[in-house]
């Protein structure tokens, strides 16, 4: 029998994202929502316990507008606390668990949360960030773990509310989520998502190509503190009634077991992920068979790895967003093999342009910023009117990246505008050659930066991360982008890690890699000429 708050959701206005899993109840309650480890959550299930938590906190005194911040590893709590939010009309705050106490302290007084609820095993991140300066948080919950004084735990904080008790709800135009951009040049900065974004984010997924249904399942392992793990697959699933497999932290070897064990038919990892699936063992032992599409983001994709699950007969597509515009193109399986290289092109609802300088647009064929509009591009950034001016300016949100349109309308990134390296007086885009390489069938991951050289003032350095056995040679890289790329556009030097260093994130510190091996010109300016 339908409770109460299920049996109301048809008679709702729209309410916001809170109101999906509400929805999804009335109409598909006994369907499985979430798997978190051995629980099976329902819609009904779900609906019932977002709405508990709302109304605790409402009881608590968190209102309409009121931040919720949310430092936790990927679970159905953290799911649970963004509906509960949403169905306050509260805005929710991911927080990158990864980052170090005076960061996490910096993101909660900047955003003003009322509010954390963290995991348990993260407690010792938690309190000392609750210390640090400006700090306003007053309603402390932890997932898990032991409290200390002054702090609820969730599940019986959950239990004391009442999921029939009217809400705030939101409008779509009211700010959903807060998510922090990376800052690897300087303070993150709060990108205001609204309800409308993320419903239209899922409104351009489900317009590419295969779309999803409501028997689509995956598994959730990139951190949802980011827009590519909430927005790729996790929220649009949830829209259509499918089923996400929530994972706390990325196994390569787990995660391919969870994959076969669910049967899942749709998967989204970055490009590292994938490479780190295919590199088990034993990978070929795990049952795939109801993979239907493969999606990755955030970095170029491994040619290997995007030529074994083609081979396989799995639609493969690439997307590119940012967390200030969700997605903004997709390179759809069609196209996939014959353009690669490319982004794609903008979602159905997106509308790009490359613009100088000047915001003109720039020639077809030629390199321009690449500048947004459209409903999933955010409302501005949190108390910085001047940034968010002049990212908009002229009505465009201003990505920063630099890209080229072929006459297809098919978008190539070739950099950050703040990363081109100029070599003798020629510009060199960064990224072009890092599509070039990890093409290679040795080279797992690169990163290409600019280092200074005696004669051409700046030179590319590749720093390569083999992936195989034996590893490539320096040589052989060089050549190989030689062969393929104009030589002023070619590596120099290449230098061989383990791995590269990253942010929080995941994103690549090329700032790190330019302070590392931007010191030794003297020994290898003299090095492989161009």
């Amino acid at each position: 029998m339908l409770d109460s708050a299920v049996a109301a959701g048809h008679h709702t206005v729209d309410e916001g994202i809170g109101s999906w899993v509400t929805r999804r109840a009335f109409f598909a309650g006994d369907r499985i929502a979430l798997v978190d480890g051995d629980r099976r959550i329902t819609y009904s299930e779900l609906d019932w316990r977002t709405g508990q938590l709302a109304d605790a906190l409402r009881e608590l005194g968190v209102r309409r507008g009121d931040r919720v911040a949310a430092l936790m590893t990927n679970s159905a709590a953290f799911l649970e606390t963004l509906f509960a939010a949403a169905k306050l009309g509260a805005v929710f705050v991911p927080i990158n668990f990864r980052l170090a106490p005076p960061e996490v302290a910096h993101l909660l007084a900047d955003s003003g949360a009322d509010v954390l609820v963290w995991s348990g095993h993260l407690s010792p991140l938690a309190r000392a960030a609750l210390a640090g300066e400006g700090v306003r948080v007053r309603l402390r919950v932890v997932v898990g773990g032991q409290l200390a004084d002054g702090e609820a735990e969730f599940e019986q904080l959950l239990a004391s509310g009442d999921p029939g008790t009217p809400r705030g709800g939101a409008t779509g135009r009211d700010v959903c989520a807060l998510m922090y951009t990376s800052g690897t040049t300087g303070r993150p900065k709060g990108a205001m998502l609204t309800h409308d974004n993320l419903l239209w984010n899922v409104i351009n997924i489900l317009s590419n190509g295969r779309g999803m249904s409501q028997n689509d399942r995956a598994v959730t392992v990139a951190p949802m503190f980011h827009i590519g793990g909430l927005g790729a697959h996790t929220l649009p699933l949830l829209y259509v009634g499918g089923m996400n497999v929530v994972m706390p932290s990325f196994d390569p070897r787990e995660t391919l077991a969870a994959m076969a064990r669910e049967r899942v038919t749709l998967q989204f990892l970055v490009p590292a992920m994938w490479s780190a699936l295919m590199a088990v063992p034993d990978f070929e032992s795990y049952d795939l068979s109801a993979l239907e599409l493969a999606m990755t983001g955030a970095a170029p994709c491994p040619r290997p790895v995007l030529d074994h699950f083609l081979d396989k007969g799995v639609l493969f597509r690439e997307a590119f967003g940012l967390t200030e515009t969700c997605g903004v193109t997709l390179l759809d399986p069609e196209h996939v093999r014959r353009k690669a290289g490319t982004i794609g092109r903008p979602g159905f609802h997106v509308r790009t342009r490359l613009v100088d300088e000047h915001d003109l647009d720039v020639p077809l064929g030629e390199v321009g910023e690449l500048v947004v509009s459209g409903p999933s591009v955010f409302a501005g950034y949190w108390g910085l009117p001047e940034a968010t001016a002049e990212a908009f300016r002229g009505g465009w949100f201003h990505t920063g990246d630099l890209a080229r349109e072929d006459d297809e309308g098919f978008l190539t990134l070739v950099d950050r505008s703040k990363d081109v390296i100029i070599s003798g007086g020629e510009n060199v885009y960064p990224v072009e050659v890092e599509r070039i390489l990890v093409q290679h069938p040795a080279v797992r991951e690169v990163a290409v930066v600019g280092v200074p050289h005696v004669k051409w003032g700046e030179t590319p350095l590749a720093v390569v991360v083999p992936g195989a056995e034996p590893p490539p040679t320096a040589d052989e890289l060089i050549a190989y982008v030689r062969e393929r790329l104009a030589h002023f556009k070619c590596p120099t030097r290449v230098e061989f890690v383990p791995e590269l260093p990253r942010n929080a994130t995941g994103k690549v510190l090329k700032t790190t890699l330019r302070t590392r091996y931007g010191t030794s010109e003297q020994q290898h300016a003299q090095g492989v000429q161009v």
